[in-house]
Order: C-alpha cells, then structure tokens, then sequence
C-alpha cells in the first residue's frame, strides 16, 4: 500500500520551503507599501470629490473589489507588457514575473485599503483641521500634522487584517509561474509524488504568519489606544 504521508518527507522539505519564504515577504514588503502609498492618495481623491477623477477612481475601485485576485494578477501579467510596449516602446521580455505580481497586488491594495483610510480620514472632527489652520498651519500641514497620524490610528485593525489576507494572496502567484514558497510546494509534489507533505508545511507556515501578524497588531493597537488614554485624561486634568 502506498504510504501517503511521511514525517521523514516532512521533515525533510520544511527546511527547503522555508528557503522560498524571503520571497513571499518580498512580495509582500513591495506590494503592502506601495499599495499603502496608493491608498492614501486615491482616499483624498475621493474626499476631495474631484469631478471626472472620482468616477474613474470609483470604477477601478469597483473592479478591483469585484474581480478575483487572480483574474486581477493574470490580466495584468498578459495586458501590462502589451501596454507598455505599445505605448512606451519599452520591450518588457526581460521582467521578471515578481513584477507583475506586485503591480496586481498593489492595485488590489491600493483598492481595498483606500475605503478603509477614506472611512477613518473622515472619522477625525473637521474642528480639529479648523483649530490647526487658525493656528496658522496650512491644509497641507494640517492633514499631515493633525489628521493623517489619527487617521493611521482609527485604520490599524482593519488595515492588519488586510495584510494577514495579503499573505494568502501571495499564494496565487504560483499561477502565472512565479517559484515562490508554494510554487516550490507543488514543484517537490511534481517531482516526488507527495505533495500532502509540503501542503501541510503551507499550513504551517501561514498559520505561524497569521498569528504573529495578529499579536502585533494587537499589541500595537493597545498601545496606541493606551497613549490616547493618557493623553485625554492629562488634558482632562490640565
């Protein structure tokens, strides 16, 4: 009978899975913070309710909510080189598919956390932008100084939850042919027979990821609701 599964096996391929892992964080690191960055600027368009560039911005939204990632990650790795070449002249053969892949997941981030930073932007009491600009502080300064760093506060729950789903969503990067921790996975399952062993290994891992992930979040928004304690009952009592 054929032994399905193997701890010798699993053992064995833990630490050679691990070796992809830098490359998922990679993914990750890159995609997060540039999606970060898109975010913040699509949330003030939005605000600013600029004519024709909020319905377009409203549209990318839409499909980027409405479509699988996937779908997202292969119409970007067919029609991306296809545009730019044909609008840049740029030959686009030489790219890696880590590229790719970033492009897809930036745009899918920059989608989803801009709804959640437009929410928490609008949270903060337009009195406190009126008291810092008679203070002498412009709009600039004030969104920056003021406004922004709340923001940031309101959003760090919902924003840690986005990046836990931007690990599992690291994994479809397989798809397109991108050898990254799951990617390796499949290739030992290819190449062995056994694939219930590196699965399981997944499982593991991301299961690991998640929960840390959590705790820091959790940790840090404790912190941050703790200072903002302090600070209400220090000016309570001045």
């Amino acid at each position: 009978m054929r032994e399905f599964f193997s701890w010798e096996r699993f053992f064995e391929n833990f630490p050679k899975l691990l070796g992809k892992l830098p490359l998922t964080f990679e993914i990750v690191a890159v995609s997060f913070t540039f999606g970060l960055i898109l975010a913040l600027i699509i949330a003030c368009i939005q605000i600013r309710k600029t004519a024709v560039l909020s319905q377009i911005i409203r549209a990318f939204i839409s499909f980027e909510r409405g479509t699988p990632i996937l779908v997202q990650m292969l119409i970007v790795y067919y029609a991306v080189p296809l545009l730019i070449e044909d609008l840049f002249d740029v030959d686009t053969r030489g790219w890696g598919k880590i590229v790719f892949v970033d492009i897809a997941l930036i745009l899918n981030e920059g989608a989803f956390m801009s709804e959640l930073f437009r929410g928490a932007i609008l949270s903060i009491p337009r009195g406190q932008t009126e008291a810092a600009l008679s203070c002498g502080l412009s709009n600039y300064q004030a969104f920056m100084r003021i406004v922004l760093p709340q923001a940031f506060r309101v959003a760090i729950p919902p924003v840690g939850i986005n990046l836990i789903g931007l690990f599992r969503s690291t994994t479809l990067a397989s798809m397109i042919g991108l050898v990254d921790v799951v990617g390796y996975a499949q290739a030992i399952g290819s190449t062995t027979g056994h694939t219930l062993e590196s699965y399981l290994i997944l499982a593991v891992i991301f299961i690991v990821i998640n929960f840390v992930l959590q705790v820091i979040f959790h940790l840090l928004n404790k912190s941050l609701s703790d200072q903002s304690r302090r600070r209400k009952h220090q000016e309570e009592a001045a």
